[in-house]
């Protein structure tokens, strides 16, 4: 076994060598250097990669000479930084008026939205800051946002009941039936407000979904009754910009009856319904049931008339709101790589951004969206959404409080004070 002294000098010859050699070679050299010393194999590593002291001088303070040499530390450089709290405040209160939403979404929004809220007043931007915000990418925009963003999941229940007496006059829907680059052939779906019983009469929103472009229109009926449905539907027809070519329903008995049947085929439109039990077939309409409704009105229980009209007058801003600026993504291709399945997705745009590039929208459609986009302040329908949704909410919990003191009033053996 070497001494101490012999390892040091070992160390010294093997080095340089250790430095200029291949990355072969160095493990032929290390492998032959610990068995010399018997060094464990990481700390071998180490001493040899150790550089050659550059001596600056010797000194001598209180009879010691003590050696100055070179710092070899690599120095870490300093990145400035670009993206500064001015850019995150003005980028969080953006954030905030588009309802959070992501950062591939928002990123390619921003050149189109800016001009709009300085047209408003909503926000001042430097020159500066504005051509940062034009520039800044999706994953800088997560980087910023991450210690303020927040994410909640709640899942809610379904309440379809099945229509089955005229299931085979309606044809299940199959893709060769439908043009759906078209803009007008619509999934549809009710969401019920039951707030977790399924017992009595409670509100629906009744949720229309365009394949082609992703317009949306909801509206909120009394209950799920086929003349409420059919009613909400000629509603939903009057409201839209482009006519109707064709609806796709689950199979609850809400849509599949004679009533409503009558009227596609009096109205050329096609109906077609989904497979039972296969709730991706109705994709597009199941996922804004969550990201529209849910996210504006959660899951309560509502079931008077005030609620009704409350639903019905949040919608109105509501569907202004994620028509002309709330940015979505399509997915144009899907492809299967062993187990895992690689999405790619289109660059994000508004429905009607997606209804103006469309050529089956004729030209006075495409001049009434616009004058109508152009009389639209986004940051004042998210406030006016924010305020219906705070009256609901106090509605709810003056509801829950009135339930409360009615149990405590039937109960004679509950409550009594000692």
């Amino acid at each position: 076994m070497l001494t101490m002294g012999q390892k040091k000098i070992v160390t010294r010859e093997l080095r340089d060598r250790y430095h200029k050699s291949s990355k072969k070679e160095k493990t032929i050299i290390l492998d032959e250097f610990i068995k010399l010393t018997g060094y464990n194999r990481c700390y071998a590593c180490q001493v040899l990669n150790l550089k050659k002291e550059k001596v600056l001088g010797y000194m001598n303070i209180a009879g010691k000479r003590i050696k100055y040499v070179a710092d070899n530390r690599k120095i870490k450089r300093k990145k400035t930084k670009i993206y500064d709290q001015e850019v995150f405040r003005a980028l969080r209160k953006i954030w905030e008026i588009f309802d959070y939403i992501c950062s591939k979404r928002l990123a390619p929004f921003l050149k189109e939205i800016l001009p709009v809220l300085e047209k408003w007043e909503e926000i001042k931007l430097s020159v500066e800051v504005r051509e940062k915000l034009f520039k800044i990418s999706a994953a800088t925009i997560d980087r910023l946002l991450a210690p303020t963003r927040k994410r909640y999941r709640i899942k809610g229940r379904s309440t379809t009941r099945p229509g089955s007496l005229l299931k085979k006059s309606i044809p299940i829907r199959t893709f060769t039936d439908w043009d759906e680059a078209k803009p007008g052939f619509f999934e549809v779906d009710l969401v019920s407000h039951d707030g977790g019983a399924v017992r009595g009469d409670f509100i629906q929103s009744l949720n229309f979904t365009d394949i082609s472009t992703g317009w949306e229109e909801m509206i909120a009926v009394k209950n799920k009754a086929q003349v409420w449905v059919f009613a909400g539907i000629k509603k939903i027809k009057e409201r839209l910009p482009f006519s109707i070519l064709g609806i796709d329903s689950d199979n609850g008995a809400e849509f599949i009856n004679a009533h409503l049947l009558r009227y596609c085929e009096k109205e050329q439109i096609t109906f077609t319904r989904s497979r039972p039990y296969r709730k991706n077939d109705s994709c597009f309409v199941e996922q804004k049931n969550y990201s529209v409704i849910r996210r504006a009105v959660g899951y309560s229980r509502y079931y008077t008339a005030e609620e009704l009209t409350l639903l019905n007058e949040l919608y109105g801003y509501l569907r202004l709101y994620v028509n002309f600026f709330q940015p979505v993504r399509k997915l144009i291709k899907k492809e299967r790589i062993g187990s895992k399945v690689k999405k790619r997705y289109d660059e994000a745009k508004t429905p009607y951004r997606r209804v103006l590039a469309s050529p089956n929208i004729k030209s006075d459609i495409k001049m009434k969206l616009k004058s109508q986009y152009a009389m639209l302040n986004p940051a004042e329908l998210k406030r006016k959404i924010t305020k219906l949704q705070n009256r609901l909410l106090k509605l709810n919990a003056l509801k829950q409080e009135m339930s409360k003191e009615k149990e405590k009033d039937m109960d004679p053996f509950v409550y009594i004070s000692t």
